[in-house]
């Protein structure tokens, strides 16, 4: 928990095991690359949780409801050719 700094994000990366009342049971270490702070907070929780789904199934119930099982399937959208961004174009001359 020392790489995020946040109180929100611990408190997001925690929510399964609160949920689940298996706080104190597990000690979890995890590597995460890319995206920022809240994406890997994120990536952490339906980590966390699936792996809590394989250990015990009977978890899942429990872990459906609350959206912990669902990813998060957006993605950034690409550059496309004779554009500035991806949606973005260049500044447009009249002369």
């Amino acid at each position: 928990m020392q790489y995020f700094a946040r109180e929100i994000l611990r408190m997001m990366i925690a929510q399964p095991l609160e949920v689940t009342d298996r706080l104190t049971q597990f000690d979890v270490d995890c590597t995460v690359q890319g995206s920022g702070l809240s994406g890997q907070a994120g990536a952490i929780r339906h980590g966390l949780s699936h792996a809590l789904t394989h250990y015990e199934p009977a978890l899942r119930p429990v872990l459906k409801p609350h959206g912990f099982l669902t990813r998060d399937s957006r993605v950034v959208e690409r550059k496309k050719y004779g554009r500035a961004k991806a949606r973005k174009s260049f500044q447009f001359s009249k002369r």
